[in-house]
């Protein structure tokens, strides 16, 4: 595999697992008392803190991880994120819905785990970040 084809996946990789996060994050953002109550009717404490979390977790670090800006560190808290949100609402093992949500949230953690091993690739701003940084020291 070419260096150019094996950046043009990374950044396709973090755009289609950015696209999940970006757009719960908005739909959080946009109507935070839907969020806010369900949060609550779960159980876990603290609703409207954890709402204003989830936005900047799911809507920031989308974000950044869409242009691959402090990429590995954001597959980090995304995929923390994936495993706290599994565990604590992704549980109830009757409903084959919840199981299925469960499993996705694992395997997207492994896709963190690998964006986070592997950094953005070449068409990122942390390339750019390190280009000019490179480009300053010559």
């Amino acid at each position: 595999m070419t260096n150019s084809t094996q950046s043009l996946l990374q950044a396709l990789g973090r755009v289609l697992m950015c696209a999940l996060f970006v757009i719960g994050g908005y739909n959080k953002a946009v109507n935070p008392a839907v969020t806010v109550a369900m949060m609550a009717k779960m159980g876990t404490p603290l609703p409207s803190l954890v709402t204003i979390l989830a936005i900047a977790i799911e809507l920031g670090g989308g974000a950044l991880l869409l242009i691959g800006l402090f990429t590995q560190p954001v597959a980090v808290a995304l995929g923390v994120w994936c495993i706290a949100t599994a565990l604590v609402a992704h549980t109830h093992w009757a409903d084959r819905n919840m199981e299925i949500h469960f499993w996705k949230n694992v395997a997207m953690a492994g896709g963190f785990a690998y964006v986070a091993a592997f950094g953005a690739g070449a068409f990122s701003a942390d390339a750019a970040r390190s280009r000019r940084r490179f480009a300053v020291r010559v």
